[in-house]
């Protein structure tokens, strides 16, 4: 009983603490792309020496201050914006610390790229919160190398601590993936209505999406009591993700915004919707193709309470959707709807960049059977 006292004592100081901290609005953290750079003084060749020498940053092991057009044996090193970025050795992390409202929901995003193939995952975790989690980026889901990460949390209380961890353990600290461009996004879940039982059925409440992101934002797998950088959607995968797009770069069938599966049957996008056993429902949904040369015809699958329905987009390029529907009864008191891509598809420009079917505009409403005398008509 002493020792819980303790723990919340501790929790309510750690809440109360460093009012300083800045309170943060939609956009790019305090020196999220990293273009202010660290004392010289502090510095050893690339290496950050001081651990507060980036200026709003923490850092914590090897860290190095990368710049565009750094050489790196026969590889050039790029940043996806301005001219600098940071690369985390062996056991390193950089964190900032944030000023938020206890309670609210936040999604963080991050670009990311590997130096060597060897590197699979960063670490990320909000303190104080739950438990880190691991964000997969063994697999490269666009053609420049860069990869922009998204990842959600619920604030704890009004002043939290952002954490991005390499967990590797490579011989040479230079394989250590760079880090560009953080930045954050309240969230504000939607709810379901009567004219929409599916929270967020259009996607138009996701991560943070720059200008810069030409090439979408990845929402990574996540457990059933994780919180969502899509409110109302899981992704149920192992280690693969979909990818979040906006109309300014992607063709989106309705709105600003939707999701492209682009893992094949390796991922699902899901949700858990309250139904009515022996009640009859519908399902319906935009397929379509993103106009990112993906290879045409996609095909996307949508399942609910046993029941299927399969949709094939064939596009030549330039966008285009295909409506598709699902009746079905419902079985018990919650109904997982999903959506798969059954194949697994490429860009036709040879990068070997992965793509696919994008999925919009979904909805589910209650429908009420006909009667048995209209049936005997």
């Amino acid at each position: 009983m002493v020792m819980d006292k303790r723990c919340a004592a501790l929790f309510v100081v750690v809440c109360v603490a460093a009012r300083a901290a800045l309170a943060v609005s939609d956009g790019p953290l305090q020196n999220g792309n990293f273009e202010c750079p660290p004392d010289p003084n502090q510095m050893n060749g690339s290496a950050v020496t001081g651990q507060y020498a980036i200026p709003n940053w923490k850092i914590s092991g090897y860290v190095e201050y990368i710049q565009s057009g750094q050489q790196q044996g026969d590889i050039v090193l790029t940043v996806p914006e301005g001219a600098h970025a940071v690369r985390l050795g062996n056991e390193a992390s950089i964190e900032q610390q944030m000023g938020v409202t206890m309670g609210m929901y936040y999604s963080l995003s991050f670009s990311a790229a590997r130096t060597c193939g060897q590197s699979q995952k960063l670490r990320v975790s909000v303190v104080p919160g739950d438990q880190a989690s691991d964000l997969p980026t063994q697999t490269v889901y666009s053609s420049n190398g860069w990869d922009t990460y998204s990842w959600a949390f619920k604030a704890a209380c009004n002043t939290v601590t952002f954490v991005i961890h390499n967990p590797g353990q490579e011989d040479d600290p230079a394989c250590g993936p760079i880090v560009d461009s953080v930045a954050i996004k309240t969230l504000y879940p939607p709810q379901a209505t009567q004219n929409n039982l599916l929270k967020n059925g259009n996607f138009e409440e996701g991560p943070h999406i720059s200008q810069d992101y030409q090439w979408g934002v990845l929402v990574p797998p996540m457990g059933e009591d994780d919180v969502s950088p899509l409110p109302g959607w899981m992704i149920k995968s192992f280690s693969k993700v979909v990818k979040y797009v906006d109309s300014a770069h992607f063709a989106v069938p309705q709105g600003r915004c939707a999701v492209e599966l682009v893992s094949g049957v390796e991922t699902a996008l899901v949700q858990e919707v309250d139904t009515v056993p022996g009640s009859s429902y519908r399902l319906e949904f935009s397929a379509g193709d993103a106009a990112d040369g993906c290879d045409s015809p996609m095909e996307v699958q949508a399942f609910a309470a046993g029941g299927r329905t399969s949709v094939t987009v064939f596009s030549p390029g330039p966008g285009g959707y295909t409506r598709g529907a699902l009746e079905f009864t419902a079985t018990d008191t919650r109904t997982r709807v999903v959506f798969v891509s059954p194949g697994y598809y490429m860009r036709n420009d040879g990068s070997g960049t992965l793509c696919g079917p994008v999925i919009d505009d979904a909805s589910l409403v209650c429908v009420s059977k006909p009667s048995a005398r209209r049936l005997l008509l």
